[in-house]
This record gives C-alpha cells, structure tokens and sequence, in this order.
C-alpha cells in the first residue's frame, strides 16, 4: 500500500454512516496486497466478491462499535482473512497500515455520531 493518509479521505459526506461506508472501500480499493490478491484471483474466481464481502464486514463492525476498536483486533482480522480467504501471508507491514488508517475512520466516523 502506498501512502495512504487521512487527507485523502472523503470528508465532505455529511451522513456518518455512508462517510464510513464510503471512505472503507475507499482505503480498501488502495490497498496493493489486497488488489493483487483480487486480480490474480487467489481467493477463486469470486475474488473480488470476497473483498467486498470484507468491505460489508468492516462497515459492519464499525458501524456498530460506539467506543474505539483494538487496532491488534483489527489487525487480526485483516491478517485472518488474507490468510484463510486469498491464502496470502502479507509480510510487508500494510496490514498494520491499513488497521491503522481504519481506526483514523472510525474515529472520524465516531465524531461525526456524537455532533
């Protein structure tokens, strides 16, 4: 994943729920492991489907989390599913990367609620 930050995350979305969704794919559809993996189809030929699906997942998570998240759960996850799903060990420090820009989201996400 190249550098990724939290400028060029869509923040002009009022809603805080489509920021979320939106900004999710956004970081996701980023991510060089993970688009490799979709395009090489290492999870099968419904690769792509798999990725939304953890796309749906995230949103999912974090929609319905109202305090902070452990960023090693989340880390967790990401590596769970590279692993089982596109059979990839990600050694290169996105999945920290990425966990790390999620948590950015959520928190801006959180903010959004509470105004």
């Amino acid at each position: 994943m190249d550098s990724i930050n939290g400028n060029q995350f869509r923040r002009i979305e009022t809603n805080p729920k489509i920021f979320l969704q939106e900004n999710i794919i956004l970081l996701l559809s980023r991510w060089y492991a993970l688009q490799m993996a979709v395009q090489n189809q290492w999870g099968g030929c419904d690769s792509l489907q798999k990725s939304h699906q953890l796309s749906a997942d995230l949103f999912s998570w974090f929609s319905r989390s109202n305090a902070p998240i452990p960023i090693e759960d989340l880390e967790n996850l990401l590596h769970e599913f590279m692993l089982l799903i596109f059979n990839t060990e990600i050694e290169d420090g996105s999945i920290e990367q990425v966990a790390e820009q999620l948590m950015v989201i959520h928190e801006e996400y959180l903010s959004r609620q509470s105004s």
